[in-house]
């Protein structure tokens, strides 16, 4: 996103596009973050939980590469045919993506992290 999308979201500009952040962590139980009364101490999730939306329904796989595949497409994904995590490509090239709808609408987007979606070259 651009520094002037930023400055104007956060001066109130009513047609700036919210700031986004999707945080998707490996190994992590419902009750291992602060805002669920965990022991462990969390307090920048917290801060970021409490200021802004939780996902807390989605439902995941044992595995992160199928959790992913769902979050980023919206659909089951055990439709994808892919229930470990490997380097072939687990999306088809045109499967429309919580990135490439964000996109569509002027966002600018990118991913740091853990991928496991497939990453070949072709």
């Amino acid at each position: 996103m651009s520094a002037s999308r930023m400055v104007g979201a956060a001066e109130g500009n009513p047609n700036a596009l919210p700031n986004l952040l999707v945080i998707v962590a490996d190994d992590v139980g419902w009750a291992d973050v602060g805002y669920h009364d965990s022991e462990i101490r969390t307090p920048n999730i917290d801060k970021l939980a409490a200021e802004g939306v939780k996902l807390e329904r989605h439902y995941v796989a044992p595995m992160c590469t199928p959790t992913r595949a769902a979050l980023l497409t919206g659909r089951y994904w055990s439709r994808f045919g892919n229930a470990a995590p490997s380097n072939t490509r687990v999306l088809p090239y045109d499967t429309v993506t919580l990135a490439s709808a964000l996109k569509s609408r002027g966002y600018d987007t990118c991913i740091t992290g853990k991928w496991h979606l497939g990453s070949k070259p072709e």
